[in-house]
């Protein structure tokens, strides 16, 4: 069995507050010993069965296979009859929805994800993207795949296009947006491990794999559930039925991204377990926090305003930073080299509003189907003013691409 790359503690480090509140809450505790060993181990462990499909492509010629990939995520296997044995054999597993998949209650998820707006985007950005940065090991990858050439405006716009993808209507269908950009992330990653594991600065003893299982569940319960538990923070309420739905969505997506079936939520209650678990073993900041975090806190003084714009850039960085001090705490903020303490403002100002946003989508007829549709329509206009026409290709900012 693989050693423990030397990144993992001895025992879980400390947690933000309102998820360890929210864990306490739910009845989730500290990971036992076999889960802490199992969180460490799992630093060295990828996934085979893209890594078995990229070997091929790269030894076929990735000019060649990669456009079949493309192709069959479009058309399906059964679309591209002449495809290769090994096009064929990864699809035949990855294309079927699993039984266990509810396609209401996947519907759900992407209505209450939608419902969150811009307030949950917020979070996804001000929270655990950029809080995320305290996962230096983890820094060590994105540094290595050019997020400092391109800037974090450019990744988390990335980001949230795939999000965006993930949770519109029919995304998760066959074949649909959000099944797209979710597999050919899964491309991506594998081909960032081979790249980044072969440079000759990588320490695998030290680091374990890139993009690893440990790694990636982290990332998965980030993106998808973080926003809308901090998103209850705002004032976002969010029925049980629309929590539960949201971790199933997340059990889904994490299974067409690789992510091992140990991770997978079965519950909200287990999505914050895995949540609060991978945060205590990963949160570890050094220099390299700060070299991404201080960047990303002023992406907003750069944003596309049409009026006022040097006014607006400038109220929005205070509300970007309002929103991490208000989440993160002092001790975070201080790791990542930003303002130890931000009054937070927005989400005291925004709280009231929400909770009469949420109290009217859940009591009134059609409440969240309107609910849902301004929520997409803010993730449009935040889209627009973070990157104005520019590119937001998912992986575009990832160097490793030109070499693959």
């Amino acid at each position: 069995m693989s050693a423990i790359p030397t990144r993992h503690p001895d025992k879980p480090g400390p947690v933000p507050a309102p998820v360890r509140l929210l864990a306490t809450a739910l009845g989730v505790g500290a990971p036992s010993a076999a889960q802490w060993q199992r969180l460490g181990r799992q630093l060295t462990a990828g996934d085979e069965p893209m890594a078995a499909l990229v070997e091929w492509m790269t030894t076929a010629g990735s000019a060649t296979t990669r456009p079949l990939f493309d192709r069959i995520l479009v058309e399906g296997i059964a679309g591209v009859p002449d495809a290769p044995e090994p096009l064929r054999r990864f699809f035949a597993e990855f294309e079927p929805i699993p039984t266990w998949v509810d396609p209401a209650m996947i519907v759900r998820g992407q209505r209450a994800l939608r419902r969150c707006g811009a307030d949950g985007m917020y979070i996804a950005r001000d929270v655990s993207l950029m809080g995320g940065y305290q996962f230096s090991s983890f820094n060590m990858t994105l540094i290595r795949t050019g997020t400092l050439e391109k800037g974090s405006n450019k990744r988390f716009a990335e980001t949230m296009q795939w999000a965006m993808d993930v949770i519109a209507d029919d995304g998760l269908t066959l074949r649909g947006s959000g099944y797209r950009a979710t597999l050919r992330v899964r491309l991506i990653h594998e081909y960032v491990r081979r790249y980044v594991a072969e440079l000759p600065d990588w320490r695998a003893g030290d680091w374990g794999l890139p993009v690893n299982q440990t790694d990636m569940a982290a990332t998965l319960v980030g993106a998808l559930v973080a926003p809308p538990v901090g998103a209850l923070g705002l004032g976002v309420v969010l029925s049980p039925r629309e929590l539960e739905a949201i971790a199933h969505l997340t059990r889904y997506v994490g299974w067409l991204m690789g992510v091992d079936d140990e991770w997978l939520p079965r519950s909200f209650r287990d999505a914050v377990r895995i949540l609060y678990h991978t945060l205590g073993a990963l949160s570890a900041p050094d220099e390299s926090s700060r070299q991404l975090a201080v960047p990303m806190a002023d992406d907003p003084l750069a944003w596309h305003y049409r009026a006022l714009a040097g006014l607006r850039r400038r109220v929005a960085r205070s509300q970007h930073l309002s929103i991490a001090s208000g989440f993160l705490g002092p001790r975070v903020m201080r790791a990542l080299g930003l303002p130890a303490f931000v009054l937070p403002w927005y989400p005291l100002v925004r709280f009231p509003v929400n909770v009469v946003r949420s109290v009217a989508a859940l009591a009134l007829p059609g409440g969240i189907e309107r609910a849902a549709a301004r929520g997409a329509r803010e993730h449009d206009v935040l889209m627009r003013t973070m990157m104005g026409t520019e590119d937001t290709t998912i992986g575009a900012s990832a160097k490793v691409l030109t070499v693959a």
